[in-house]
């Protein structure tokens, strides 16, 4: 974690541009495609890449990929449709991959 006009933020592991502010943190206690992942309420400095139905652990949503704005790397992805009354929460929020190695 880094701090940008004094307030902490996690940034992208590859180039370091500012990802999401600490204050947008929902949860640590997610998984990614490959491991640990966090869950936020707001991402910055992103591109969103194609939608697409994907099965995850809790159910069938439509996702799209994240990428960093600045260097491409991927991030993690942004829940657009929940199909599960259950899981609407995640509607519009983002799944970063940990960024702490």
């Amino acid at each position: 974690m880094a701090e940008l006009d004094g307030h902490p933020y996690y940034s992208c592991i590859n180039c370091r541009n500012p990802i999401a502010p600490h204050v947008d943190l929902l949860s640590k206690n997610f998984l990614g495609k490959s491991g640990p992942a966090y869950f936020f309420s707001h991402a910055m400095n992103i591109l969103v890449g194609k939608r697409e139905d994907r099965k995850l652990i809790t159910g069938v949503y439509t996702v799209a990929d994240i990428y960093c704005s600045n260097c491409g790397e991927a991030l993690g992805w942004k829940f657009i449709r929940a199909y599960e009354v259950k899981q609407k929460f995640k509607e519009g929020r983002f799944i970063i991959e940990s960024l702490e190695y």
